[in-house]
Formats: structure tokens, C-alpha cells, sequence
């Protein structure tokens, strides 16, 4: 799962909220470090699962039959005899014949993963395979974790003025971005911020493979999770069993490619604008070629004056487009749209600020700006404006009307050391068949960039015809069932499109 944040709030390079990370692996191709050696404590580990009641955000799962545990990893690869990482992990008992484990990712970078199988649990694969939730490091349950800022200290931040684009907002701007990084570096220390990458992830994953039992590797990954998988196809394409890539993203692309994932989120609201001007209520009216001009009227005064909210804190502009965004996410929140747009109209913004709520709780947003600072290329202030025209331009509904042709640095430019990756094909020599889900009219992850990796990856590819972001085990039948004999029986379907 990606989460964007308006592309006005934030921004690493332009900072929307969460693009899935595009990926530089060290040279290291197909080399897979062998479980032997300096590692081999590591890989032979054993693991003592126990109640989910004390893991930080897992607190749920004891009741649906979870357990879970800590594995440890090297925080340092190439230093395995020094510090250590505590990775959690949950874990849902095959109910029948054990095929092996199922290692899942739901995306971010940042979201928790702990809870993840919850989902999986509902489907056949709970029969055959042990799921396994896992908390990258630095979040959530795993220790240690990516520390900038509290989470009273992000909600005061999250309606700075950051829209004033003059000299003096963009001065100010920039100096935030600075203080907000020496807060990662005073709270966190650099030695864990080097080390939170996508290749180090991929790493854990291979050593909680192996700590578990497992020859081979069964793999489910979302949105960034697809990055890490296929970051895993390349650190050790003969260690994986079988793989499901959802929402997938471009790995010769950046990090989010910022000018298309804008037209995504447009042609997303226009789909939700065409559907609402159904309703003579419409709270962006029935007329779905004006809905960019209605939305920008109804959010525009809230840069003056933020709407009131029952708790007193407020809904301004930032908010209110954020949560408008994450709506977009799925046609299941499309009511969110309608009801949070039809009650900002009658003055009050409680609808849209629990949205923007709940979605800020779903990611850890200091982890995601670490991941993405430690693999994003900058951005230079020409860049900058070229961009924020560009986005501009594909996404008028999301327009604040405060372009000045300049832009400021983003958060990355201050961080404490180079970005240590960068996009490229990968190489998976080796790699069995896999198999690619992606949706024509993903508002995060373009459709296109789902079919350049199933390219690079030799792998299947299964279309699914919609508006949503993340289309697998969703309750399709058309992409579940063939999706389920892949990973149980190693069957590779034949690419097929559905709706």
C-alpha cells in the first residue's frame, strides 16, 4: 500500500506522501549471500513465538489465532558481528496440509506489516501455508525504530503554511526541512538511517526465511511491497518459490513518478465525480466536467481559514486535499468523498479530518521520508518547478493555486548523507515464474509501469480493469483463484484481464 499525501505537503523531493521505493541494489545482481559463514547464527536462529498482546500495534491479532515473535538481524550486513536489529513477525498456523510459509508486505514504505495476514487469513491460502506479518526494521514492533519527530509534534506540523511559495515561504520552507532532519539524526543517529534500505529489508526477509524452515521463499507483496520483491527476485532469484507482486512499480522509475501518479489521482477523481453527479446532492455538482473547478472552490478558503472540527484543531487546506486523495484509493471510499465534501459545504470539517487521521496512523512517516531519502535521486530547484508545473497541468483538481515558478528544496536535499541506490532493471537470472497484478487505473502505481516489470521479471501478468490501488485478494474471483493455485500448486496462469 502507497499513501499520497497532497503533493503540496511533506515532500521528499516534491514530498508526496508515500511512493514506493525505486530501488538501486548495491552490485550484488543474482550473489546472494549465503546462509553460512559470519550469517549462519542468524539463518539457524531459533524462534520463540509467544502472545501478540505486548507487540505494538498487534494487540488484535491474539484473538484471531496469531502469534508472534522477534527474529534477529545484523543492522549492517557487511558488519555481521555488530549491532542487531530485532525484527517482529506474526505468524497464522497452516489450517491443513502445510505448503510452507507465506511471507507478506503490504507497502509504504512505512506501513506496519504485523497485521497484514488478517486479510489472507479469509482466503484458502490460510489452509496450506503459515502467514507471516512482518515489521520491517526500524518500525512499529521492531526495534530499534525511526524516531524524528512525536506524533503531536507531526500533527502540528501537518497544516504549516508550506503553499506560500515566495521567496520568504520558500526560505521557510527549506529551514522546517532542516530542522525536521536534525531531529531524525538527533533522535535516530545516522548508522540506522544508513542502514533501512529496501536491500537491507530484502536481506531480513531471506534470514526470517530461512530462521522459519523454509528452502525457498513464498512471497505477497503490495505497492512497495512489489519493489521489495523485486529486490528480492534480484538479491537471490534461486531462493524464491513463487511471488505475487500487487500494485507494482516501475523499478527503472523513481521512487513515485510524480507527474504520473498526479494523473492518476485526477483521472481517479474524475471517475468519482462522474459517479457522484448522479446524485442531485453532488457536493462537487452534476456537471463532471466542472468537478476540478467545484472541488478547488469548496478546499481553496480553507488555506485562509481552516473549517472547525469538534475536537478544535481544525481542517485546513493540506488536510482536507490529503484526505480527499486517500479517498481516491479504492471506489469503496468514495462515500468518505461525498459525505466529508457535502458537510465541509455546510461548514464544518470532522468528516475529512478523521480521514486524514486514520490515514496518518497507518504510516510511519519518519521511516518512509528515511527510505526515501536513502534511495531517491534530489531534486534541484529547476526540477522542482519543472514538476510542480507539470502536476499542475495533469491535475487541476489538485491545484492550489499558489504556483509562483519557484519551488523549494525538498526534505532530501538536507539529509545527512548521498542517496545509496538508484533506479535500474534488475537482474533476475535464476528467477522462477512469478506473477504481476496490475490495475489500468491505479492512482498511484501507473498500469504501465506494472507491465515494464512483469517485462523485466519474465512474470505473468494479470490485468484487472478498475480505478482502485491494489486489486489481489480483494475478493475478485477472477484474479483470487488463479492467484491461489499459483502460490499452492506452482500453477502459472496465463496472462488474463478481468473487471
Amino acid at each position: 500500500m502507497v499513501f499520497w499525501r497532497n503533493r503540496t505537503a511533506n515532500r521528499v523531493r516534491r514530498w508526496p506522501i508515500a511512493g514506493a521505493v525505486a530501488l538501486a541494489i548495491v552490485a550484488c545482481g543474482g550473489q546472494a549471500v549465503a546462509d553460512s559463514g559470519p550469517l549462519d547464527r542468524y539463518y539457524q536462529q531459533p524462534i520463540a513465538w509467544e502472545s501478540c498482546e505486548s507487540y505494538s500495534g498487534a494487540d488484535m491479532l491474539g484473538g484471531a489465532g496469531f502469534e508472534c515473535a522477534r527474529v534477529t538481524v545484523p543492522l549492517d550486513y557487511d558488519r555481521p558481528d555488530g549491532d542487531t536489529a530485532r525484527i517482529a513477525i506474526s505468524r497464522h498456523r497452516a489450517s491443513g496440509a502445510r505448503v510452507g510459509s507465506l511471507l507478506t508486505n503490504p507497502g509504504g514504505p512505512g506501513v506496519p506489516g504485523l497485521a497484514l495476514p488478517m486479510m489472507l487469513a479469509k482466503t484458502p491460502l490460510a489452509e496450506r501455508f503459515d502467514l507471516i506479518g512482518i515489521d520491517v526494521r526500524g518500525l512499529g514492533a521492531s526495534t530499534p525504530t525511526v524516531t524524528c519527530r512525536t506524533p503531536e509534534e507531526h500533527r502540528a506540523h501537518r497544516e504549516d503554511p508550506i503553499w506560500d511559495l515566495s521567496p520568504a515561504g520558500i526560505a521557510a520552507t527549506e529551514q522546517r526541512h532542516r530542522e525536521y532532519v536534525a531531529d531524525c539524526v538527533r533522535r535516530t543517529g545516522v548508522d540506522l538511517l544508513r542502514h533501512i534500505g529496501t536491500a537491507d529489508v530484502a536481506r531480513d526477509f531471506d534470514v526470517i526465511r530461512g530462521a522459519l524452515g523454509d528452502d525457498k521463499l513464498t512471497y505477497f507483496g503490495g505497492s512497495y511491497g512489489s519493489r521489495l520483491g523485486s529486490t528480492i527476485a534480484e538479491l537471490y532469484p534461486d531462493r524464491v518459490r513463487a511471488m505475487v507482486l500487487d500494485a507494482p512499480i516501475d523499478p527503472t522509475a523513481p521512487i513515485l513518478d510524480e507527474v504520473a501518479a498526479s494523473a492518476g489521482f485526477q483521472h481517479a477523481f474524475e471517475a468519482y465525480a462522474a459517479d457522484c453527479a448522479k446524485s442531485p446532492d453532488c457536493p462537487v455538482g452534476t456537471d463532471p466536467a466542472r468537478a476540478s473547478d467545484s472541488l478547488r472552490e469548496l478546499l481553496t478558503p480553507l488555506q485562509r481559514r481552516p473549517a472547525p472540527t469538534a475536537d478544535g484543531r481544525g481542517l485546513g487546506w493540506m488536510g482536507a486535499m490529503g484526505a480527499v486523495m486517500n479517498s481516491l484509493y479504492s471506489p469503496q471510499l468514495w462515500p468518505v468523498i461525498t459525505r466529508g465534501l457535502t458537510e465541509l459545504r455546510g461548514g464544518h470539517g470532522d468528516t475529512l479530518a478523521r480521514m486524514t487521521d486514520f490515514m496518518e496512523g497507518m504510516v510511519q512517516r519518519d521511516l518512509q521520508r528515511a527510505v526515501l531519502c536513502g534511495e531517491e535521486p534530489r531534486t534541484d530547484r529547476a526540477a522542482g518547478v519543472e514538476i510542480d508545473s507539470r502536476t499542475r497541468s495533469v491535475a487541476p483538481a489538485f491545484d492550489d493555486g499558489q504556483a509562483t515558478g519557484q519551488f523549494p528544496l525538498g526534505v532530501c536535499n538536507f539529509w545527512p548523507f548521498e542517496p545509496f541506490a538508484q533506479p535500474h532493471v534488475p537482474d533476475t537470472h535464476g528467477l522462477p515464474k512469478t506473477v504481476v497484478v496490475a490495475t489500468t487505473g491505479d492512482p498511484v502505481t501507473p498500469y504501465q509501469g506494472g507491465r515494464n516489470l512483469a517485462g523485466y521479471l519474465g512474470a505473468a501478468l494479470i490485468t484487472y480493469r478498475g480505478t482502485q490501488h491494489s486489486a489481489a485478494f480483494q475478493g475478485v474471483s477472477c484474479i483470487d483463484q488463479p492467484l491461489v493455485r499459483y502460490l499452492t500448486d506452482l500453477v502459472v496462469p496465463a496472462e488474463l484481464s478481468c473487471a
